[in-house]
């Protein structure tokens, strides 16, 4: 595919939309940052963006739920990488209309406005929690979806309302689904920051939920170099690909390699409220990647257990960092 004049990328400000946009910025495109209004000017995690991308790149501030400031932040863009998303899957008990309107409604928002502006190409970003616990593994797209939480069960909607688009108006559409992303800048209320950054406190005993259950745990990087393999391929839209390591390990293995990384041997205490309801627990997580190799050309550099443990380094690397962890706060659970 020839290369975009201007692209959107929605949820620029959030962990994997930050580094997806420095990314781009580096690779040479000419891109626009949607980032969630707020009366403090803040840009997220754009503000803490490297030296070299720091003005490189515009900053739209809007409402992925408001159709016209969607329409607005589009007019001009050939491309857009729609990431805008709340995903905090404990948020969702509680709040389970907020996630209808941004993620199902906000996903409509863009769809109707690529529609009516005929951009080239749109990437919506789905999730590894569409399929629930695994019926069988590695997980393909062919696999049944399965909405566990308000969370999962949003992002199953907007998965389809963007596929309902292509089919229904031959919007080029396409639904990437990437597997348990970590990384630099990752919210805390995500298992692995949780540890990194109770363990960087000092604490030997380490609060968490369930430990048994099997994640596909990818490297940001792997997750940003799919997305602009996604953008990139002529070949994916339509298509539902998975971004996966395939490879699985369960959240207790993950405590004992962050442990050894870090120096210290980790005692594991249940903590209550990061339980998630008995049947909304995603048991099993683990990503056939074979359609993203295909049709992409996608290969993760973070791949096995010896790529899990090099991922996890650069992240530890960065957590430890006085001035990153203060971004945080690591004593209390995060929803």
């Amino acid at each position: 595919m020839e290369k975009f004049e201007k692209l959107l990328v929605t949820g620029a400000d959030g962990f994997i939309g930050s580094h997806l946009t420095e990314t781009l910025v580096r690779a040479g495109y000419d891109v626009r940052a949607f980032t969630l209004y707020n009366s403090f000017s803040s840009w997220g995690w754009l503000d803490h963006c490297a030296d070299d991308v720091k003005g490189n790149f515009e900053v739209f501030a809007g409402d992925i739920r408001d159709p016209n400031g969607v329409r607005e932040a589009m007019k001009g863009c050939d491309g857009v990488l729609h990431l805008a998303a709340l995903i905090a899957i404990p948020y969702s008990y509680h709040s389970p209309d907020t996630y209808v309107s941004t993620n199902i409604n906000g996903t409509l928002n863009v769809l109707q406005a690529a529609r009516q502006l005929e951009v080239r190409k749109i990437v919506h970003t789905s999730t590894s929690e569409v399929y629930g616990t695994a019926r069988y593994v590695p997980i393909d797209e062919q696999h049944p979806l399965q909405g566990q939480s308000p969370y999962s069960a949003s992002k199953i909607g907007a998965d389809q309302m963007a596929l309902s688009f292509y089919r229904s108006f031959g919007l080029p559409v396409g639904v990437i689904r990437p597997f348990n992303t970590y990384g630099p800048r990752q919210s805390a209320r995500a298992v692995i920051p949780t540890i990194i950054t109770q363990v960087a406190q000092g604490n030997l005993q380490v609060k968490l939920g369930s430990i048994h259950p099997t994640r596909d745990f990818n490297y940001v990087e792997d997750t940003v170099n799919g997305f602009i393999s996604f953008l990139r391929s002529e070949r994916s839209i339509g298509e539902e690909i998975n971004i996966g390591s395939n490879y699985e390990v369960s959240v207790g293995d993950t405590v004992k390699m962050i442990g050894r990384i870090m120096g210290t041997e980790l005692e594991i205490v249940e903590d209550q409220q990061r339980l998630r309801p008995d049947k909304s627990e995603v048991e099993r997580l683990w990503a056939d990647n074979a359609k993203a190799r295909e049709l992409l050309g996608w290969i993760p550099r973070y791949a096995g257990l010896e790529g899990l443990e090099n991922g996890l380094r650069k992240t530890i690397d960065w957590f430890v960092q006085p001035a990153n962890r203060a971004q945080y706060k690591a004593d209390l659970y995060n929803l």
